[in-house]
């Protein structure tokens, strides 16, 4: 590690003070705190002492700043679409096509930002009568974006107007082709842009250097979202209903940061399905078994978009926006059906693929005391579901994880999803001379590349992860926002809890150190994954329940009367309208 290097880590190592304890799995991380000053915070805010110090862990300390972050505003948060570079060039272009009965493609991605941005294109202009269709690529057949293979399908059948919705920002090649046939072709976007741009009509992204639009965060559906709501705002129409839904939905799928305008539109968009359930959204909850009065962005993120998610991993996407956007009872439900067969399937691969790379970990053919990256390629692995796997990978391990469908023709095809300590984008961005194409962001990306030149790619990361990054950094870590004791877990704190959501990228579920318990009878081993436990403290007795860790079973069938800490979420559990306060377990660390 450089002189430069090891500054920066010592920099970020004294900004912040923490308390480590060695779990199971997970190195725990507490920062100090201030005691006098989280009980400040909870006494002017009426808030519980737990829920007062994860806002001081968080950085939320003075009481206005506290304040707007709870009560989050459409006059604080939203900002006016008209500074979005291109968005009123856009709009008119958008209402002149209308005017004139031009034939206009929508055309998406396969996974739920890309679904339900195309959706909202077609809901919101269908009703103002555009002559409007849409395409969504097949992922192994088509793979991502835009390419010219479409832009000359649509000049075949006399579209005038092409518009990308969650993709595009590197379409080059099907932009010069787009004007070489007289199409207009209109890109929106959120992924960095690379050192050049498509010549476009029009390109409306955040992420563009000279766009001025303060909020940089949005999902592709929240772009699309503000030319929409630009555009219906200028002809003096309300916005449908049903637009606020999926813009809920995508913007919680794509894992955006739920901080802002993004938390703002998350709320509201969860305000308004718990009012009135869509058709479409019934159908989902009913397949997920989710009989709750009240969903929140954590059912969204885990049972509910995985299902819209599914159909663009395995299958063809297209039928997930006819879903949505319906409003025929049958064809919805002909659809849910499908949805749900093929995120069962989606599940199986999933965990086929981990357990393959899990076991090659454990046999040294993925050596992680010498490799600070996970690479593995496969044949057989479907391109739809690495990313997943790539994902549950860096959580566990601490490590970036790249996973690669190989073709006959030895090109491999991949997913990344790294760790926090470092920014794959611009480490992609660093060695795109190795790379056929690539597009993401600072934690996920997508690439394409020659098998090989797989090898020098791995070595350069490691190289580059080996001066930039610390033993620490790459170590699986949980940070903990705050001690909870059990005879804390009253309704309050569940009441306190729901002001800080919606849980997501930047805001995550808070996890909690308990300490000094003891267990409660023999523990449950459900379905061969899920242990389930009763733990007691200082009178109280809770239910506790680790899932997909198995290996925990033993060490609690063994624990006898040792005490033990446990890293833990602190969940409701609604049954036969009883609420229950319960913990969702993360880890454990044993006292000796």
């Amino acid at each position: 590690m450089n002189l430069q290097n090891i500054k920066k880590v010592l920099k970020r190592r004294k900004k912040e003070e923490y308390t480590k304890i060695q779990g199971k799995k997970f190195l725990w991380r507490i920062k100090d705190i201030d005691a006098a000053k989280i009980r400040s915070i909870a006494y002017d805010n009426n808030l519980s002492y737990a829920i007062a110090q994860v806002l001081y862990s968080r950085g939320f300390t003075q009481t206005e700043q506290i304040r707007s972050f709870l009560f989050s505003s459409y006059e604080q948060n939203v900002f006016d679409s008209t500074l979005f570079k291109d968005a009123t060039k856009t709009v008119e272009r958008i209402l002149l096509a209308i005017e004139k009965k031009e034939k206009i493609l929508v055309f998406g991605d396969y996974d739920v930002d890309g679904i339900t941005s195309t959706s909202v294109f077609l809901l919101s202009l269908l009703p103002l009568g555009a002559n409007i269709n849409f395409h969504l690529p097949n992922r192994v057949k088509d793979g991502y974006g835009l390419s010219t293979k479409f832009v000359k399908k649509a000049a075949e059948n006399n579209y005038k107007l092409i518009i990308t919705v969650d993709n595009g920002i590197s379409a080059f090649d099907a932009a010069l082709k787009a004007s070489e046939l007289g199409i207009d072709l209109i890109i929106t976007d959120h992924h960095r842009e690379q050192e050049k741009l498509p010549e476009a009509l029009a390109i409306v992204n955040p992420n563009q250097k000279d766009c001025s639009y303060p909020f940089k965060e949005l999902a592709g559906v929240g772009v699309s979202f503000k030319i929409i709501s630009l555009l219906y705002k200028q002809i003096g129409k309300t916005l449908p209903e049903k637009i606020y839904e999926l813009l809920m939905l995508g913007s919680v799928a794509d894992v955006v940061p739920l901080i802002g305008e993004n938390r703002y539109w998350v709320q509201y968009g969860l305000s308004v399905v718990n009012k009135k359930r869509s058709l479409s959204l019934s159908c989902l909850m009913q397949n997920s078994r989710l009989n709750k009065s009240k969903i929140n962005s954590l059912d969204v993120g885990f049972m509910i978009s995985p299902q819209i998610n599914a159909l663009g991993r395995l299958d063809d996407p297209r039928d997930a926006v006819k879903f949505l956007i319906s409003s025929e009872k049958p064809e919805v439900e002909r659809i849910s059906f499908i949805l749900k067969k093929v995120n069962e399937e989606r599940k199986l691969i999933d965990r086929q693929i981990y357990l393959e790379i899990e076991n090659a970990i454990l046999e040294k053919q993925i050596n992680l005391e010498k490799e600070n990256i996970i690479v593995a390629a496969n044949t057989q692995w479907p391109s739809g579901v690495i990313g997943l796997v790539a994902g549950k990978l860096a959580h566990n391990y601490g490590k970036p994880a790249f996973l690669f469908h190989l073709d006959k023709k030895g090109i491999v095809k991949g997913s990344c999803r790294s760790i926090p300590e470092f920014n794959i984008f611009d480490a992609l961005n660093e060695n795109k001379d190795l790379l056929l194409s690539f597009g993401g962001h600072s934690h996920a990306a997508g690439l394409k590349l020659k098998q090989k030149d797989l090898p020098k790619l791995k070595e350069r990361l490691e190289n580059k992860i080996a001066k930039e990054l610390t033993f620490e950094d790459l170590s699986p870590k949980i940070d903990l926002d705050a001690e909870l004791e059990l005879p804390e877990m009253k309704q309050k704190l569940l009441f306190d809890l729901d002001q800080l959501e919606p849980f997501g990228n930047k805001n995550a579920q808070p996890a909690f150190l308990i300490k000094d318990l003891t267990l409660l009878r023999q523990p449950q081993l459900l379905k061969d994954q899920h242990v389930k436990c009763s733990v007691f403290s200082q009178g109280i007795i809770k239910s506790l329940i680790f899932f997909n860790r198995p290996d925990l079973f033993d060490v609690f069938s063994n624990i006898g009367e040792k005490t033990f800490d446990v890293a833990a979420h602190v969940v409701r559990n609604e049954w036969n309208e009883r609420v229950n306060i319960e913990l969702q377990g993360l880890d454990v660390a044993i006292k000796e």
